[in-house]
């Protein structure tokens, strides 16, 4: 078995891991939340209103100011929807599965015994113990 049949192994593991089915749930609820596509939709409006204004050669500074309140206010009641904080959630575990294990392909790719490395965290959450630890970044 070649490199990128394991690959494909691999991605298929992912697509069955809870970390992805929860993501892909959430994304669905997302999905078919329409408040919360209205308010993204609104969002993208006022971005938009926003490039243009401020892309004048005179900008008027107080429709800028508007906008940017517009865009706050719109951007917090999105993160604040429960659908939005469940996918920025299930999206984080997810991202963080990948990002441990890239670490350890990178590791075994700088000759690192692929049964036993162990990425080092990008939080720095050094345990102070060097023996566990791949170096100090």
């Amino acid at each position: 078995m070649n490199v990128i049949e394991l690959t494909r192994q691999l991605g298929e593991a992912i697509q069955q891991d809870e970390k992805y089915i929860a993501f892909t749930a959430a994304k669905r609820a997302n999905d078919e939340d329409m408040a919360l596509n209205a308010l993204i939709g609104k969002l993208n409006l006022v971005q938009m209103a926003y490039q243009n204004e401020s892309g004048k050669e005179s900008p008027d500074e107080q429709k800028l100011s508007d906008m940017d309140k517009e865009f706050q206010s719109l951007y917090g009641e999105i993160m604040l929807n429960e659908n939005m904080k469940n996918y920025e959630a299930r999206k984080q575990e997810l991202d963080d599965m990948m990002n441990y294990l890239i670490g350890i392909l990178s590791q075994c790719v700088n000759g690192a015994d692929p049964a036993t490395c162990e990425p080092v965290s990008e939080t720095g959450d050094c345990t102070g113990s060097c023996s566990t630890c791949g170096g100090c970044g």
